[in-house]
């Protein structure tokens, strides 16, 4: 941790949510969330920390998450434990410790929340990092591949990110995974290209190969150009599943471009994998991927049971409708500030905020015992519909100034806060 002069500063890799942007945030997780909603979705909630093994498992112990980027740290019950780097081993362990799939065959659920890993920070991509994802659990049809992928389109026109692209593959089956990766061996074991190979995809190359497609270095990237591409092993049950979901994609008119050599960089996914691009973010420019997994719940020890989802990144979505001219959906303007002067208004203003908020309306006051002027002036700045003004004064009569900002009326009102409705703060 570091240490500032006059105290601490938060670690490198986190950021601070100060109440105008995680207003923002909130206002977007709400839209997520009702989108999730309307195509039947619910939420899980599943704890920061999980035992190693899921990820080691799950994630794939030769990804670089797992080799590289884990938080993982022994416990004091000499446990080892890891702040989760994602949300799939998550919410397929949760499905399976709850035996939900004995209570109905197939599952919508989705989640959102805090993942952490250790890679080098940079705009977009924090060590702690936020993501909202959705897994179909329980169906096998190319329709549920559909149906996450049009979820994962809908969530981003709902939010206003603007231009998108939709990248598709198919990796295939087992079958076809195990005949690609012995082609990829042979030509990453051939002397003209192991030797220009970087360290990490030698050793990709040794425990597995499909990996190669994840690395970013120049000098791989000629290589990998020139590697088989997993299109030419799929089985003929893999193209017909691949076949199904592009033409009901384009039924409903959703454009989608095809990218033999995206692979995504999780062990787990089988057949149908895609991500969604934004071309304003430049090299970093994945908003959100998935695929489908439907070998994990078995590698948990669960029965066979297909599965589909995504994750999107909160950061990249929110750098993008910023960048996008988005409104910034801060915090809502305040609907009434109570402006006191004297004494018994002081003495009053706690029942009278009560009074309003009773109503279902936001109010705030002065804190620092500030003249009117001042408090004007806060009232202003908070962006309050309305200032109360409650006076020693206007408690000896019995009336109080209620006065609308933008207009700058002013009318009287009732002191008892008994008499107060909905239509006294909505003139």
């Amino acid at each position: 941790m570091r240490v500032m002069r006059d105290g601490f500063q938060k670690l490198l890799g986190t950021a601070d949510l100060l109440p105008e942007e995680s207003a923002r945030w909130t206002h977007a997780e709400a839209i997520v969330r009702a989108t999730m909603r309307r195509f039947g979705f619910g939420e899980i909630r599943t704890p920061i920390m999980e035992p190693t093994g899921l990820f080691e498992k799950g994630t794939g112990a030769s990804t670089d998450i797992v080799q590289k980027e884990m938080y993982t740290f022994t416990d004091r019950g000499d446990r080892s434990i890891t702040l989760r780097p994602e949300g799939t081993p998550s919410a397929v362990r949760a499905y399976l410790e709850a035996s939900l799939g004995a209570q109905r065959p197939a599952w919508k659920l989705f989640y959102s929340g805090p993942m952490f890993r250790a890679e080098r920070p940079q705009k977009g991509r924090l060590r702690q990092f936020h993501q909202y994802g959705a897994e179909l659990i329980g169906s096998a049809l190319p329709a549920a591949d559909v149906e996450i992928i049009t979820l994962a389109e809908a969530t981003l026109r709902d939010l206003g990110v603007g231009e998108f692209s939709l990248i598709l593959n198919s990796i295939g089956d087992a079958d076809a995974r195990n005949a690609h990766n012995a082609a990829l061996r042979d030509y990453l074991g051939r002397d003209d290209v192991r030797t220009k190979l970087c360290d990490d995809c030698i050793r990709r190359a040794a425990t597995n190969p499909l990996r190669i497609f994840d690395c970013k270095k120049e000098s791989c990237l000629r290589l990998i150009a020139r590697a088989p591409t997993i299109d030419g092993y799929l089985t003929d049950d893999d193209r017909s599943h691949f076949d199904t979901v592009r033409s009901s994609l384009k039924s409903l008119g959703i454009p989608y471009e095809i990218d033999v050599r995206m692979v995504r960089g999780l062990d787990y996914y089988t057949r149908t994998t895609f991500e969604i691009k934004s071309s304003r973010l430049g090299a970093q420019d994945s908003l959100l991927g998935g695929g489908r997994y439907d070998r994990l719940v078995e590698l948990y020890d669960g029965p066979p049971t297909p599965a589909v989802g995504f994750a999107a990144g909160w950061e990249r979505i929110l750098e993008v409708l910023e960048m996008a001219g988005a409104p910034p959906n801060g915090s809502p303007p305040l609907d009434v500030f109570v402006c006191t002067l004297g004494e018994q208004a002081q003495t009053r203003a706690a029942h009278i905020l009560a009074a309003i908020r009773a109503l279902g309306f936001s109010a705030d006051r002065d804190f620092l015992g500030r003249g009117l002027k001042a408090q004007m002036k806060e009232a202003d700045r908070s962006g309050a519909r309305y200032v109360l003004i409650v006076g020693d004064d206007e408690i000896a009569r019995g009336r109080f100034t209620l006065r609308r900002m933008d207009t700058s009326e002013q009318t009287d009102i009732d002191a008892d806060h008994t008499k107060w409705t909905q239509g006294t703060f909505a003139v």
